[in-house]
């Protein structure tokens, strides 16, 4: 078999390799057996680089988006890798934010169809050996690396990384990591390595304990970023405004953050603190090309769906936000909004707790079911019923872009449009 161009590359990965993004917990293998054959293969390029390693319920892609970005502002060549991706397959693997070549893509598939064949990873595990093999061949000084699914078994838990950042721990992927906090925890704690720092983002009553013991038995020095960093943020028309403090004291003001989502409040002090380790293992990153990091990380890395703002009048905002702590913040934030009336384009997939992402969502606003176009959403249809039960009032248009239509034809210039739900929803905004 040869692959002639991307496009048959791409439609031999989609139809050939099972993929969560599409099918859920179906394209799972609950080891790393896969992952360490194919890297095997490849001569094991994982190990000649060197890597962060990010794993959390929330905040994991955001704070891999601003580490890379800090990293790059450094001078390093940065390698990131991400999931899922929202418009095309080549975003989850970047070298200084510049997506991986689509010629790569078509020689790798060339090169390793036939270990494919005998190895029949899943959709995600061939997507890590790709990366890897990528940014070992591009000679990258370092790489972020973003967990795809819990930690433990997670494919991307084959890296032995200078540092492990852990951001924080809530209620996603219960069939898959666990029915307890603390047992979800246990499953992201499972990146914590022999001798490695880690920075985990968040004090967290229920499950800092199981961080503490895990770190221990590892021997791997642990810190609080919440300890030691807090980040305050004041909104002010389209953009907001950071303050970070450093055991009590002013450290960086005005911070200009293009990230727009309150939630990042929890995310910024692992960030820094994670910064404040990687100097004391030998990088030379200044408090300048901290800042600069910071406040380029969407030009440098073109991250989207945070809290972006996609139109004024009606003003119109998306978020990835898809689990029930996600979501809480992202409510939280459309309350300190000034709007006359709600619109929420509203879709989620099939495994998510609906009901009770349903009790927070607010009442006075009208909805606008959609999905997906993916086997895992929930139809439009189920959706309407759920709200119904729940006191929701809305209307069940199933494509995305005709929702956010109807949407901004009955919203006045007054009012606000939120599109959210889910990743994929967010993904199919036409110009996102």
């Amino acid at each position: 078999m040869v692959v002639r161009n991307y496009q048959e590359a791409i439609d031999y990965l989609y139809q050939n390799l099972p993929m969560f993004q599409r099918v859920g917990a179906a394209a799972l293998k609950p080891d790393l057996s896969n992952t360490i054959a194919l890297c095997g293969i490849l001569g094991n390029p994982q190990a000649k680089f060197s890597s962060i390693h990010v794993a959390g319920t929330n905040g994991k892609g955001s704070t891999s988006h601003m580490l890379a970005s800090v990293l790059q502002s450094s001078g390093y060549k940065t390698g990131l890798y991400t999931s899922p991706h929202l418009k095309r397959f080549t975003e989850r693997i970047r070298i200084n934010g510049e997506e991986i070549h689509e010629d790569f893509v078509i020689d790798f598939i060339n090169r390793t169809h036939l270990a494919i064949e005998r190895v029949k990873p899943s959709f995600f595990e061939m997507t890590v050996a790709m990366a890897f093999d990528y940014f070992a061949s591009e000679g990258v000084d370092m790489a972020v690396i973003e967990v795809g699914l819990g930690g433990r078994l997670d494919s991307t838990n084959v890296i032995d990384p200078v540092l492990s950042v852990i951001t924080n721990i809530g209620w996603d992927h219960k069939d898959l990591l666990g029915d307890t906090l603390v047992a979800i925890a246990s499953e992201k704690a499972g990146i914590i390595k022999q001798g490695t720092p880690v920075v985990v983002s968040e004090r967290q009553g229920d499950v800092q304990e199981v961080f503490i013991a895990k770190a221990s038995r590892e021997g791997a020095p642990l810190v609080f970023a919440s300890d030691h960093y807090s980040a305050s943020v004041r909104e002010k028309n389209n953009g907001v405004t950071w303050s970070v403090s450093h055991d009590g004291k002013p450290f960086m003001k005005d911070l200009q953050i293009p990230l727009h989502g309150l939630y990042q409040r929890k995310n910024v002090p692992g960030v820094i603190q994670a910064v404040e380790v990687l100097r004391k293992v030998g990088f030379s990153i200044t408090n300048e090309e901290l800042r600069h990091g910071l406040e380029h990380v969407i030009s440098q890395t073109n991250l989207k769906g945070r809290w972006q703002i996609l139109g004024d009048a009606p003003r119109v905002i998306c978020d990835t936000g898809h689990n029930v702590d996600g979501i809480r913040e992202v409510m939280y934030q459309i309350r300190q909004q000034k709007f006359r009336e709600l619109h929420m384009v509203w879709g989620m997939v099939k495994e998510k707790e609906v009901s009770a992402v349903f009790s927070i969502l607010p009442k006075g606003a009208t909805y606008y079911f959609c999905e997906a176009k993916i086997p895992r959403a929930m139809p439009a249809s189920g959706l309407h019923e759920y709200a119904t039960a729940a006191g929701l009032r809305g209307v069940v248009i199933p494509d995305v872009n005709n929702a956010l239509k109807a949407a901004l034809r009955a919203a006045s210039p007054d009012d606000l449009i939120f599109v959210g739900g889910s990743t994929f929803v967010v993904a199919e905004i036409e110009g996102l």
